[in-house]
């Protein structure tokens, strides 16, 4: 066998690693060709490595462009399996960390940049691989022993890691498992046969041949301004940019009467949002907020901003065990337990700000008759079977126990803590009965194995129509990386029957005789929620249900609810045969932990959505913090300390700071009426320069990239401040007549600013987006519709009302409180003083983020006094500045000093 190699290309690594430990197995001869040789002749481009005549895929030729692939084979030749977990990361791999690592090799290699331009974007993924390292502490990625995984992923970075100094201390589970790799003879081999001793140097005549990769994203590095931005903009673009500026309010379209309810409109866009239907029995902690209603709430609210057809839905999911057990375990019934439940639910997600236009609950007899026309129609068409079940019965507790209400050891990776159904480790479905030292969760008692007869869905059969389904849907739509992934993943598998039936009371019951003495298992029904809520929202839901030529439906979830809604929920509304609505977005979140470990309500872990509103901090600030760090392509953290620096920078000092001085310019400079504006062309420049961050923002959104979005409001925000900062309106209204113009230009276009903010911001702070709104009494309509275009909202001669702070600056003290409170178990291992706790949880990212904020409050200090600027306003800095410092000395573990002010005589 030959295996095609191109000279200097990165992606030989991996190869050649790969099949360094295939050596013996197989008779392989490498040839190397030129980077412009075309080994693949239907392909109109080179692509090479490349196998030709490769066995494994009965291919004339085989090139994949994910070399996981090629390297599968030689794994395969040395007797290795691919797992769902190694799968994992092969697609991750893919998705994420090549376009960040492809642009930082071409900064290195092409450019010559140093530094942190190169290791910026690929930061993040780095500091991804360390912590998965950490958390499962294991040696390697997908286990104790190395994978396929291991070998791409070190292939793919050695260019860029062989050299230190793009291996940062801090990253210590990354720098041992790279190290590991790296002394290995195949991967040695590899590195020598590709860099030649020149380290990355030997990959520059490959690279200059490819076109520049963009940053991920598309975008710059960091989120801050740059020049060469706003020198690289055509004067068409200027001019557009300066047109629909001077059009104004009378541009936007009429404002849509508000429809009660709301239906869709033959012929307009018509969104139909889900989140996924929390478990009444538990109180929902901020992952699952931020998984699930608020991801969907930014979406909803930015919908209805583009005045789409907009219904936004949710509810309790009250039936099954899990519901059973709590009522137990509160002396109540079931049904009281979810009209317990579903209030705390409901009061909750209010306090949130969550705009649902329902918030139902899945306990009604609209539900009960969906569900079972449903199954009848399944039934009838032959997509039912029935067979004997061997399930787990808590003698204890007599009762069957649903597969979520089973816990022990996974059978395919070890994992402990594994429930009945599916591993949350590897991944994989489980059937309770397959455990191993299986435990009721209820009593902690050791489960019994029983027979009991029980209906399942015919999911095979079902198949090769949801595999059509989903050729017609997926491409071209918003399923995120992960949902797609975990969908193939199943298909990959094949599909196996489903049983959708369970022995207990509390349920849907089963419409079929012999069948009287069980309900249907809640993953069958609960999604059918969606429908039924809708039913009780209004008599004509089949508009949005059973429409799916005219309406979009987007559904947001975690993970770990893809299969449900991706699959057998489809499955079953494609047996109906009865032209059901059908997912066509489906947005799912990796999940959010709480600092160093999972949220737990029983060791009073984590941050739930009761108690978010008795920590004095407001909806919209955790609202915002949630969704910054939503956990969109991995895994993320909760963290109080980096809570505290992104409200203190970015709300405080960066947006906050902004809007509140550009009303302050018009209220103390101009008697609160917005002046005349006389645009230069660096006005115009900035004008053009928001407009593409405002349109960036709407194709952000729009592939419901959330967190991106939102630094685009940030973004903006520096911008305005720089403005400001770069023109000193406060010096200009005391100079001479064309000062004060100028001045008045600055403050116009500012506040301007400030009031296109005021409606970007609303889909993720809603009620900061109002205070702003009133403060400046922006006109209705440009509160209700954000365009595509940077209108003058506030034209000259226009009145705004008082102008007031809008965010409170976070205390370290406040903070530490909060952290000790919500800490349980983990806030007792080490008992040291508040002032030591800080010290120990700061990272390298916050002391580097508060040295920059020192610098910039010193630059702020210095010229005010410079200016000779009022005595008041300068103490008024300096205090910010020595807190600033003082914040600066506690994350990097220095003793604080004490004041050493004059001794009172």
């Amino acid at each position: 066998m030959r295996l095609f190699v191109s000279e200097g290309a990165p992606g030989n690594l991996p190869v050649l690693a790969a099949a360094g430990r295939a050596r013996g197995r197989a008779e392989l001869l490498i040839s190397t060709v030129g980077p412009e040789e075309c080994m693949v002749p239907f392909l109109t481009r080179p692509k090479v490595p490349v196998l030709p005549c490769c066995p494994l895929f009965g291919l004339t030729y085989n090139h994949c462009f994910h070399c996981g692939v090629r390297n599968g084979y030689f794994f395969l030749l040395s007797g290795w399996e691919q797992d769902d977990i190694t799968n994992q990361w092969l697609e991750w791999e893919a998705t994420e960390l090549q376009p960040a690592l492809s642009a930082a090799l071409y900064y290195l290699a092409v450019q010559g940049k140093k530094g942190e331009d190169v290791l910026g974007p690929v930061r993040r993924a780095l500091t991804h691989i360390d912590h998965s390292l950490s958390r499962q502490n294991w040696p390697f990625l997908a286990g104790e022993t190395e994978s396929l995984a291991d070998i791409v992923l070190w292939g793919a970075l050695y260019p860029l890691l062989q050299d230190p100094a793009y291996l940062p201390e801090e990253l210590g589970a990354l720098r041992s498992w790279f190290q590991t790799l790296s002394t290995q003879e195949p991967c040695q081999r590899a590195a020598e046969t590709v860099l030649k001793q020149q380290g990355v140097l030997a990959l520059r005549p490959y690279l200059q041949k490819q076109p520049q990769p963009s940053p991920p994203d598309g975008r710059a590095v960091t989120n801050e301004p740059e020049e060469e931005e706003l020198a690289t903009l055509s004067e068409e673009e200027i001019a557009m940019a300066v047109t629909a500026w001077e059009k104004g309010v009378e541009s936007l379209p009429p404002l849509q009467p508000p429809q009660n309810p709301v239906l869709p409109v033959a012929g307009e866009r018509n969104v139909l949002i889900t989140s996924a239907l929390p478990y009444v029995n538990n109180v929902p902690h901020l992952g699952n907020i931020i998984g699930c209603v608020l991801s969907a709430d930014v979406f909803a609210r930015y919908s209805r901003l583009r005045q789409w057809n907009t219904l936004y839905l949710c509810g309790t999911d009250e039936y099954g065990t899990a519901t059973e057990t709590k009522a137990m375990e509160e002396g109540l019934t079931p049904q009281e337990i979810c009209d317990k439940y579903h209030v705390i639910h409901a009061d909750i997600y209010r306090w949130f700000n969550i705009s649902f236009d329902i918030f139902g609950r899945t306990t009604t007899p609209q539900q009960t008759k969906i569900t079972q026309d449903i199954f009848q129609r399944l039934l009838t068409r032959g997509f039912v079977l029935q067979d004997t079940v061997e399930q787990l019965r808590c003698e204890q507790c007599a009762r069957f126990l649903a597969d979520r209400f089973v816990e022990g050891v996974c059978p395919f990776c070890g994992y402990e803590e594994a429930r009945g159904d599916q591993c949350d480790k590897c991944g994989k479905l489980i059937n309770a009965i397959e455990l191993k030292k299986p435990q009721c969760k209820v009593c902690r008692s050791c489960p019994v194995v029983k027979s009991s007869q029980h209906l399942f869905l015919d999911l095979p059969k079902l198949e090769k129509r949801l595999e059509e389904w989903l050729g017609k849907t997926l491409p071209g739509s918003d399923w995120t990386p992960n949902a797609r992934f975990i969908i193939r993943s199943w298909l990959r598998d094949g599909l196996k029957p489903r049983c959708i039936t369970r022995d207990l009371k509390w349920g849907t019951p089963v419409p079929l005789e012999g069948f009287e003495d069980k309900v249907f298992y809640v993953w069958f029904d609960a999604t059918i929620g969606y429908l039924s809520i809708t039913a009780n929202y209004t008599d004509q839901w089949e508009r949005w249900w059973k429409n799916p030529e005219q309406v979009e439906l987007y559904q947001f979830m975690a993970k770990d609810n893809v299969p449900f809604h991706g699959l057998v929920f489809p499955c079953s509304a494609l047996g109906t045969e009865d032209n059901y609505t059908l997912v066509s977005h489906l947005i799912a979140t990796e999940y959010l932990n709480y600092e160093d470990g999972k949220f737990s309500k029983s060791r009073g872990v984590g941050v739930f959505g009761d108690m978010a509103q008795d920590t004095g901090i407001p909806a919209d600030i955790w609202r915002f913090y949630l969704l910054y760090i939503r956990p969109e392509g991995q895994d993320s953290a909760f963290s109080w300390t980096d809570m505290l620096l992104k409200n203190n920078s970015e709300l405080l000092n960066n947006l906050g700071n902004f809007i509140n001085r550009a009303g302050m310019f018009v209220s103390k400079f101009f008697g609160g009426y917005v002046p005349e504006m006389v645009l230069t062309p660096d006005d115009q420049r900035l004008l053009a320069h928001v407009t593409l961050e405002l349109q960036h923002y709407h194709q952000l959104l729009e592939k419901v990239r959330i967190r991106d979005a939102l630094r685009s409001i940030l973004t903006i925000s520096r911008h305005g401040n720089q403005y400001i900062q770069v023109n000193e309106p406060w010096k200009r209204i005391k100079g001479s007549e064309a000062d004060r113009q100028r001045a008045g230009t600055v403050t116009g276009l500012a506040v301007n600013i400030a009031a296109l903010l005021s409606v970007m911001l609303q889909p993720y702070m809603p009620t900061v987006s109002a205070t702003i709104q009133a403060q400046l009494q922006l006109p209705a309509p440009a509160c209700s519709i954000l365009l595509t275009n940077f209108l003058c909202t506030l034209p000259a001669g226009h009145q705004i009302g008082t102008v007031s702070p809008l965010f409170q600056k976070l205390e370290n003290d406040q903070i530490e409180s909060l952290r000790q409170r919500f800490g349980g178990g983990q806030a007792k291992v080490s008992p040291k003083p508040e002032v030591v706790e800080t010290v120990t949880t700061a990272g390298p990212q916050l002391i580097q983020a508060l040295m920059d904020e020192v610098t910039k409050q010193g630059n702020i200090v210095r010229e005010l006094k410079a200016q000779k600027a009022d005595k008041n306003q300068i103490a008024a800095e300096v205090a910010k500045l020595l807190d600033l410092k003082k914040q600066l000395a506690l994350a990097e573990g220095k003793p604080l000093e004490t004041s050493k002010g004059k001794k009172k005589k």
